[in-house]
């Protein structure tokens, strides 16, 4: 079975293809930032690449994982995001539409608030995925942590990475409340949803319990001797949650948030496995 992957050069994507390469044949696509030599170039806001790039590779299932997952990003450029996050997903669907793939959208618990720029760009998303001719499958994560082969890129966990590795430390805010994903969990849930036949549904991926991103980075940083330091940035965004018994629903892999941090700290002291 082949996989084509757009955006496997982003933290989230690199996962993905580490991941899921072991068990089929993925193509993955890379746009600004080149990550290693296995993956081709696309330009997902470039309508004829994404045409060229679909047809020439032709794949059985398209997991759509190049979007901007930074809400700041969006809310400060929302023309550049409409077209990055939703218009790049419509013209995905098209396409596989026309060769007949089945589409994995990487989609957020922010689609459920669409009170940013980000949130509405992910609900619109969800909507064209559905219209899929082939079969779809939606997954929601939340704040996603875990060890990527792409660790140098501003993402939330190569943040704390960074602090652990400087030997530094910092500062994390307690107000704003979410349920962790854990990057692996992603990885996991698609061989499933694959394995099984899981289509044509919408699949929140995070633990049950709500988190703080100081609690992630004092659980992840502690262990390392590196302190956290609690700060209140008073973030009036809304708590991301999720109905996680959907999971179980499906027989597919849950999660606790301590697991999910005994596994993190085992990959922050395995690093070196993680290589494309």
């Amino acid at each position: 079975m082949k996989l084509l992957l757009t955006g496997a050069s982003s933290y989230l994507g690199a996962r993905l293809f580490f991941d899921l390469s072991k068990r089929f044949d993925v193509i993955g696509t890379y746009s600004s930032t080149w990550l290693s030599g296995k993956f081709i170039h696309l330009d997902v806001t470039d309508p004829e690449e994404i045409v060229n790039v679909v047809k020439q590779n032709a794949a059985d299932i398209i997991i759509h994982a190049a979007n901007n997952a930074s809400a700041k990003w969006c809310d400060a450029h929302p023309v550049e995001a409409v077209t990055l996050n939703q218009r790049s997903t419509e013209r995905i669907v098209r396409e596989a539409n026309r060769i007949g793939a089945k589409v994995i959208y990487i989609s957020s618990l922010s689609a459920l608030d669409r009170s940013n720029v980000y949130g509405k760009t992910k609900y619109e998303s969800e909507r064209i995925v559905k219209q899929s001719s082939k079969n779809f499958v939606i997954l929601r994560s939340s704040l996603v942590l875990g060890f990527s082969p792409n660790a140098t890129n501003d993402r939330p966990f190569n943040r704390i990475l960074k602090n652990l590795d400087a030997r530094t430390p910092a500062v994390y805010d307690t107000s704003w409340k979410f349920q962790p994903t854990y990057i692996g969990h992603i990885s996991e849930v698609i061989l499933q949803v694959i394995k099984l036949g899981i289509w044509n549904q919408t699949i929140p991926v995070a633990v049950p319990e709500l988190k703080s991103r100081y609690d992630v980075a004092a659980d992840i940083l502690n262990p390392f001797g590196i302190t956290a330091t609690p700060a209140d940035l008073h973030d009036t965004t809304k708590p991301q949650t999720g109905d996680m018994s959907i999971l179980t629903s499906f027989h597919l892999p849950t999660y606790s948030y301590r697991s999910i941090i005994k596994h993190i700290i085992g990959e922050i002291r395995n690093r070196e496995k993680f290589i494309i």
